[in-house]
């Protein structure tokens, strides 16, 4: 098969037919796959790809047990295509399928056609925020595109199969793969505002946030241990020399106000070091104990 079009889904009954019908008019003429995965929706998302099923045969759908995550549906879409080029979106029309034949064209040349939403329409709490991870994941994997976060994207059959292994456990796909060292373009895409608002929470980045220097940096805890070790060892020493300075000077040293400021200061930064630690070791728990990514309820 030609190509494959893996489509996340969560509570998009209102998206799913028309969605449909672009992909098709997009992909007119090739031999393609689409493959829908509910990832545990609550309304009639699974209805409306059941009836897209029953009509058209190249419509192949997955049904999660429960809402697992983006990345797990991801996975579970990509271990299942067929295509010797695979193409990635969310279903919530954000994404234009009119921009597929735009990321297929680059394969010709590339391993990976990488998205990059131009205009982007989303809130300065969205985007101020993706701007710091996608410079975190410039760093950490030495791939120098402007937009990791961007789920539409295209993929040569041969990009995806190494990674299967890792895709799902590990958040931000593309940088999974790009950190393998496949060649990549990036592909100009048009980015629509999200129906019902973006579903990802100032703690919600946090923790993506986190889940970045955890997965992507080696030796993450003793990096920052030492970095913040020495800043704060500055700041104290810098402090002093103040407070003896002022002490001479006006003949009464503040103390009090300083000690709060140093103890804040401190807990500040073993609150940063833990929450990271923290999330290590929840990798680490994830993987020894060998569950699954998700389960399955239906498959069509």
């Amino acid at each position: 098969m030609d190509v494959s079009v893996v489509v996340t889904l969560l509570n998009e009954e209102g998206s799913v037919d028309e969605l449909h019908r672009r992909i098709a008019a997009s992909l007119d003429g090739r031999d393609w796959e689409a493959i829908f995965v509910d990832d545990g929706s609550t309304d009639d998302t699974y209805a409306r790809l059941r009836a897209l099923h029953e009509s058209d045969p190249r419509v192949r759908v997955v049904r999660f047990k429960r809402n697992f995550g983006q990345h797990p549906a991801m996975h579970a879409g990509l271990a299942r295509a067929r295509g010797a080029r695979i193409v990635t979106m969310d279903g919530d029309l954000q994404n234009e399928p009119e921009d597929i034949p735009k990321l297929l064209a680059v394969l010709d040349r590339a391993d990976v056609a990488s998205g990059r939403r131009i205009a982007r329409r989303d809130s300065p709490g969205r985007t101020l925020p993706s701007r710091f991870i996608n410079g975190l994941l410039r760093r950490f994997t030495g791939v120098s595109i402007s937009d990791f976060g961007c789920a539409f994207n295209g993929y040569r059959r041969e990009a995806i199969e190494p990674m299967l292994g890792a895709i799902g456990r590990q958040k931000f796909t593309k940088a999974l793969v790009l950190s393998s060292g496949v060649s990549v373009e990036e592909v100009d895409v048009s980015h629509a505002a999200a129906a019902s608002g973006s579903r990802y929470s100032p703690l919600r980045l946090v923790r993506l946030a986190l889940h970045v220097v955890a997965g992507f940096w080696p030796q993450p805890v003793q990096w920052i241990g030492v970095t913040l070790g020495l800043l704060c060892s500055l700041a104290a020493a810098a402090l002093g020399i103040y407070g003896v300075a002022y002490w001479i000077v006006h003949s009464n040293f503040p103390g009090p106000l300083f000690a709060g400021a140093g103890i804040v200061l401190v807990l500040g930064i073993q609150g940063f070091v833990l929450a990271l630690i923290g999330e290590s070791l929840g990798r680490i728990q994830r993987d020894v104990e060998g569950r699954p990514l998700y389960t399955i309820e239906e498959e069509l």
